[in-house]
């Protein structure tokens, strides 16, 4: 079983990131597991706290990060950037030198905003951290969804198919990226 960890850059309870995670991690084919990795709880990045005994949401984080095969990104754009919780995330996962679990792990991003740019800064200011951190990051398709809050129907399911489509394609490419590097 090859798993991939779900993660959002917000924190909000009805997150359209979080909605956007969820439905994408729906449309991996049978052999992979999504799983939602919450990065809420984590105490922001601290370098004291890197001791003998790390905080116990560090050590919680980077095991489920460790036990994945590859990361799914999904970000709000805040003022042109990803969201401070994602970069606390990447942060922790970072460290300690030497022993990060995000390095090398094959990942992809999605970005979406209300406006119609759909988060292009925060996609492309969130690849240039990964890039430090050695992760084969998905080039084709790039995901940017713009005016995200109308996205969802009542019920929490894509209105669009064409959307829903373009999200299956972006698994497809996602899930031959982590075939190659996860032989």
């Amino acid at each position: 079983m090859v798993k991939v960890a779900l993660i959002s850059g917000s924190l909000r309870k009805e997150s359209i990131s979080t909605k956007i995670a969820k439905a994408v991690g729906e449309l991996f084919p049978e052999g992979y597991e999504a799983q939602f990795v919450d990065i809420g709880s984590l105490p922001m990045y601290n370098e004291d706290l890197e001791t003998d005994n790390p905080p116990a949401e560090y050590t919680a984080f980077r095991n489920a990060i460790k036990e994945s095969d590859a990361v799914l990104f999904v970000t709000p754009e805040y003022n042109r950037s990803f969201s401070g919780a994602i970069k606390n995330a990447v942060d922790v996962g970072s460290r300690p030198y030497g022993q990060a679990s995000l390095e090398g792990k094959p990942a992809a991003i999605i970005s979406q905003s209300m406006g119609n740019l759909g988060g292009f800064g925060a996609n492309h200011h969130l690849r240039q951290t990964l890039v430090f951190l050695n992760m084969p990051l998905l080039q084709q398709p790039e995901a940017y969804i713009g005016n995200s809050g109308d996205l969802f129907d009542e019920n929490g399911k894509i209105k669009n198919p064409d959307t829903t489509q373009f999200l299956q394609s972006f698994v497809n490419a996602f899930v031959d990226l982590i075939n190659r590097y996860n032989r």
